[in-house]
């Protein structure tokens, strides 16, 4: 299974109090897909993960903004709870079949954490955190964009097989780097969209295979 990226947030002056304005200023700040924009889901959950949810919202179609989202949520406000919201924003992804770049929607989950839901979970979660995608759309497959790739490059499976064969050319491999650039300044560019929108503390993207996830973002921005 391919490894997924995620963004953690934790915010000043967070409180049962506050909680819900914050969310509904980073909600505001979604750089939504252009052909799938809007939300379109929304779940509340009690207490911990293991509870049955006490809301479960099917938003599509209704194209809600971040205020009635927020509005959805208020008779559910309580430091034990956590707020679940679904949507999409558009980053490259390569197609094997037709071979070429496209900008396609990206799912895109983003959660709001009570200081009192699942034994403080937020300490090490964040107050707020988004589910990014696939780690690959930021880092590249098996090392390509690192000068690392070393015997990832091998493999039995016929498609990846192939992308691996078309990286390299020396113009597809730099097509390559771009479209991922291109990503990593979409994220980057959210997340100074949420510091001028929230008292951000501090902030952490991290993934599920990366070590440092930041620094292999660092790295690729630097190559030429």
């Amino acid at each position: 299974m391919a490894n997924r990226t995620y963004m953690s947030i934790w915010a000043r002056d967070f409180s049962e109090a506050t909680m819900l304005g914050q969310f509904e200023r980073l909600l505001g700040a979604v750089p939504f897909s252009a052909v799938r924009p809007g939300f379109t889901e929304l779940v509340i959950r009690a207490l911990d993960p293991s509870q049955a949810s006490v809301l479960e919202r099917d938003l599509r179609g209704q194209l809600l903004d971040a205020a009635a989202v927020a509005e959805l949520l208020r008779e559910y406000l309580h430091a034990d709870s956590a707020y679940e919201v679904g949507t999409h924003w558009d980053l490259w992804a390569f197609d094997a079949g037709p071979t070429r770049w496209q900008m396609r929607p990206q799912p895109l989950e983003i959660f709001c954490h009570g200081e009192e839901y699942d034994g403080g979970v937020y300490t090490e979660a964040g107050h707020f955190q988004a589910d990014l995608g696939f780690e690959h759309l930021f880092t590249g497959h098996a090392g390509l964009l690192s000068g690392r790739a070393g015997n990832a490059l091998a493999t039995e499976h016929p498609d990846e097989a192939a992308f691996l064969a078309r990286m390299e050319q020396p113009e597809n491999l730099r097509e390559y780097h771009q479209k991922t650039r291109e990503n990593i300044q979409k994220l980057m560019d959210w997340v100074q969209a949420i510091e001028q929108a929230l008292p951000v503390e501090h902030y952490r993207l991290w993934s599920e295979g990366e070590e440092n996830f930041e620094a292999r973002l660092d790295e690729i921005l630097a190559m030429r």
